[in-house]
C-alpha cells in the first residue's frame, strides 16, 4: 500500500485561533504536510495548542517558527501583517512560499512584499471561511471544505508556487480561484464586509434602543435579528483592521447601501407596496441562487451542520484578546 508524499515538508502556523487552527486540524487529517509548528502571542494559547495537538512543536517567536519551513501562513489580523513580514523577512528559507489568511488583500499586498526577499515566493489567500467564535478550540477540519479560497498573487508571482497553494488549499476541501487583490476587495466588501457592518449596526441600535429592555431583545430575538448577532460576534480586532484596510471599497458600497436605503424609505413612506415586492422578490432569487450554487443549504445552522462536532468551541483558559 502506498501513501501519497505530502504537498509540504513543514507548515509555520503563525497565529492559531479559529482559522489557524483549522488549517492545522485540516492538513493533519489529509496528510499534505510532514510537520507542523507554529507560535501564538501568548503562552497560554501556545500551550493550549500543544494540549490539542495541533502542532508538532510550539515556539515563542515568529521568526522561530518559519526557520526551515516550506510553507508559512500567517493567521493575524490584516493590520499587523506588515508587522509579521518585517519580523520575519530575513529568517525565510530561499524556496518557500508566504502566505496569509486575510479578509482584504490589497493592504496586506502592499504592507507584506517589501519585506519579503528575492527567492521567497508571496502568495495572499484568502479563505472566506468562518464562524464567529474564536481561538484554537473553535477550529475545526471540515470549516474550508466546499468554500471559497481566493489567492491574489502579485503580477510577478512564481507560476508554480500559486499552483502549489493552490493544490495545499484544495487538499484542504476548498474551491480555489484567482483574482487581483484590488478586485478582491472590491467582491468582499459587498459580500462580506458590508454585511458585518451592517450587522454591527443593528445589533448595536438595538442595545441602545431605550424604550426596549435588554431582557426583551434577548428574550424576543427572532430569526433575522439573531442571525446578526452572531455575525456581530466575531473577533472585534480583526474587523477593526479590515474596515480600516479596505475603507475605500467599503464607503463606496456604504454608499450604494444608502441610497438604496432611501429608496426603500421613500416606499414605505409613500405606501408603494408594488417596489417593495419588486425589491423583496429580486432579493429572495439572490438567496435561492446561493443555495443552488452549493455556498449554503437550506438546512438550519447556517447550513453547515457538523455532526459530532460540538456547537461551541471547547471552553479556554484564556481571554480572546491572547489569541
Amino acid at each position: 500500500m502506498t501513501t501519497k508524499a505530502p504537498l509540504f515538508n513543514r507548515l509555520a502556523l503563525i497565529g492559531v485561533g479559529l482559522i489557524g487552527s483549522s488549517i492545522a486540524r485540516a492538513a493533519r487529517a489529509q496528510g499534505v504536510v510532514a510537520s507542523i509548528v507554529a507560535t501564538a502571542r501568548s503562552a497560554a494559547t501556545r500551550a493550549r495548542v500543544m494540549e490539542l495537538g495541533l502542532a508538532d512543536r510550539m515556539v515563542e517567536s515568529n521568526a522561530a517558527a518559519v526557520a526551515g519551513a516550506d510553507l508559512i501562513i500567517v493567521s493575524v489580523p490584516v493590520g499587523q501583517s506588515g508587522a509579521v513580514a518585517q519580523e520575519i523577512g530575513r529568517h525565510l528559507k530561499p524556496g518557500a512560499i508566504i502566505s496569509d489568511v486575510g479578509s482584504v488583500k490589497a493592504s496586506v499586498l502592499r504592507d507584506m512584499a517589501p519585506h519579503i526577499p528575492a527567492g521567497v515566493h508571496f502568495v495572499p489567500a484568502h479563505p472566506v471561511a468562518g464562524t464567529e467564535y474564536s481561538g484554537p478550540d473553535a477550529g475545526f477540519a471540515e470549516l474550508f471544505v466546499n468554500r471559497w479560497c481566493i489567492l491574489t498573487p502579485p503580477q510577478a508571482a512564481d507560476h508554480t508556487a500559486v499552483e502549489r497553494l493552490a493544490a495545499f488549499w484544495g487538499a484542504l476541501g476548498a474551491n480555489v480561484e484567482t483574482m487581483t487583490a484590488e478586485h478582491h476587495d472590491l467582491v468582499l466588501a459587498v459580500t462580506s464586509h458590508l454585511p458585518h457592518l451592517i450587522a454591527y449596526t443593528i445589533v448595536g441600535t438595538a442595545d441602545e434602543f431605550a424604550q426596549v429592555t435588554r431582557s426583551e431583545v434577548l428574550q424576543f430575538s427572532a430569526g433575522g435579528f439573531r442571525d446578526f448577532t452572531r455575525i456581530a460576534a466575531s473577533d472585534p480586532t480583526m474587523w477593526r483592521d479590515v474596515f480600516l484596510a479596505n475603507k475605500d471599497a467599503v464607503l463606496e458600497m456604504l454608499n450604494r447601501f444608502n441610497q438604496d436605503i432611501a429608496g426603500l424609505t421613500a416606499a414605505i413612506r409613500q405606501g408603494d407596496g408594488q417596489a417593495l415586492f419588486e425589491h423583496f422578490t429580486r432579493t429572495r432569487a439572490i438567496r435561492k441562487g446561493i443555495v443552488a450554487v452549493g455556498q449554503d443549504s437550506p438546512a438550519p445552522d447556517f447550513g453547515r451542520p457538523h455532526p459530532g462536532l460540538p456547537h461551541a468551541p471547547l471552553r479556554r483558559p484564556y481571554a480572546v484578546d491572547d489569541e
